[in-house]
């Protein structure tokens, strides 16, 4: 949402912020013979159109909405056919339809319009006020055109997106981004967060062992208590990172940074410390778990895989730095596939393992005598293995997107195990127990609509295969 359709306006049809803008131009519109202002400029301009989008806004007898700009992207993949100009008009009209903004055959309705700058998406821009006066209905709007999304993408054979089921990694903002852009900074706070939560999470025992971990991590740390002084929530701010002109800091609760780092989901992983573990001990416990997730249940499995997701983080909180930067990229790509959709149980042999394990990598540094950075690198083969075992449970539960997740972290551990000097084998269906899909379940078709680009990809792939 926004309240200035002329300065979206000069966006779109812009060059873009590094020029990555080409050829912009109108696809289609309310109505299907208006002028391009860039390629008719001599018929319409940008503040003549901008005009024409807000008018029935200012013609509006109450008070206007403060945010009266709706606005989303529609992209298909990147490994997709690009559509021609007619499809995308098709796509637009599709969309506007199923959100409430232009219903097929209501000429009452909102303005609205379609703007192509790249092959692979369209923007669509529309005022809040219909023709006729009234407000349009917008509830369920995001919902309503991933729907639609799915009938395109399996009328012209394009890939199928990832459905909404609540796993996915909550993106920063637009305006997070060029926040951290302006300030120079490499990520936003959003990202700066998470990743530290995430590792608190992971380590923590108890809810104080909890808070003095991300406290210690140097974030500002906000309790919500109850009258008797139970702990109901937290929230997080980054220093430095202020709202309201430097006037206020900017909080972000748990459950905002992610799914799984509400302080409910952050108690699950709560199990009482074990003592110094025998390292040989715990590449054993990883491998087992692996096998005992492949015969796991839904709930079971589910429960097991976000206990493997905090191991992960744990792996690369303390690795050594030869091998640091892929394994926090590999615990990053499996982070939607510890968030499985629906139920978890907490009882799952293979998550028993992983937190035991997780715990006996947090004393390495402090048990292993100057060795322990060395023993954390034992564990890479048995993580890939553990990893693999992941992506295999959750194709057979048809959990597409958690399963190519767990692939792209697959990748980047055997990259890391790489550069240890000990290329592992990549785990045969010999090693891993068949899985089959629970009773009732099969694969949905999911989504394509997002505002969001596309992942970054992770580190490049060492030519050598060999540590500097």
């Amino acid at each position: 949402m926004g309240d200035d359709t002329y300065t979206l306006l000069e966006y779109l049809f812009g060059p873009g912020k590094r020029d990555e803008h080409t050829d912009p131009h109108l696809v289609t519109a309310w109505d299907p013979h208006l002028p391009c202002p860039v390629r008719q400029p001599d018929r319409m301009g940008l503040g003549e159109l901008a005009d024409l989008l807000d008018a029935p806004v200012e013609a509006l007898r109450g008070a206007r909405p403060p945010q009266h700009v709706w606005h989303v992207s529609v992209r298909n993949h990147a490994g997709d056919r690009v559509l021609s100009d007619e499809e995308w008009a098709e796509v637009a009209a599709a969309m506007v339809d199923a959100a409430g903004i232009a219903p097929y055959g209501d000429e009452q309705a909102c303005r609205w319009i379609a703007v192509r700058h790249a092959p692979d998406h369209i923007h669509l821009v529309a005022t809040l006020a219909r023709v006729d006066g009234r407000q349009p209905r917008l509830r369920g709007d995001i919902l309503a055109m991933h729907a639609v999304a799915r009938q395109f993408e399996a009328r012209w054979g394009l890939t199928p997106m990832s459905p909404q089921d609540r796993t996915a990694v909550r993106r920063p903002s637009t305006g997070e981004l060029a926040k951290a852009d302006r300030r120079g900074l490499v990520e936003t706070a959003r990202q700066s967060l998470q990743r530290t939560v995430r590792t608190a999470a992971a380590l923590a025992g108890t809810d104080t062992d909890f808070l003095e971990r991300l406290r210690d991590a140097g974030l500002r740390v906000r309790e919500r208590r109850d009258e008797a002084g139970v702990l109901l929530g937290y929230a997080v701010a980054l220093p430095g990172d202020r709202a309201d002109a430097g006037s206020r800091p900017v909080w972000f609760s748990g459950s905002s940074l992610a799914y799984d780092l509400s302080l409910p989901r952050v108690r699950e992983r709560f199990e009482p410390a074990v003592g110094p573990a025998d390292w040989t001990a715990a590449e054993r416990l990883v491998r087992e778990a692996a096998v005992a997730l492949a015969r796991s249940g839904r709930a079971e499995g589910a429960g097991d895989v976000a206990a493997l997701g905090d191991l992960l983080v744990a792996a690369a909180a303390h690795a050594p730095a030869a091998v640091r930067e892929r394994l926090v990229a590999a615990a990053d790509a499996f982070e939607q596939a510890g968030r499985a959709p629906g139920e978890r149980s907490l009882e799952g042999r293979a998550r028993a393992g992983w937190r035991a394990s997780a715990r006996a990598l947090e004393r390495a540094p402090r048990t292993a005598r100057g060795g322990g950075a060395m023993v954390v690198l034992t564990l890479l083969v048995a993580l890939v293995e553990a990893v693999e075992a992941s992506r295999l449970w959750h194709e057979a539960q048809a959990h597409r997107a958690q399963a190519k997740a767990a692939a792209d972290a697959g990748r980047l551990l055997r990259e890391a195990a790489a550069v240890a000097g000990a290329p592992p084998k990549r785990p045969g269906p010999a090693r891993t127990a068949r899985t089959s899909p629970a009773a009732g379940r099969g694969p949905t078709a999911p989504g394509a609509v997002t505002g969001v680009p596309p992942r970054a990809p992770g580190p490049p792939k060492p030519g050598s295969g060999k540590s500097r």
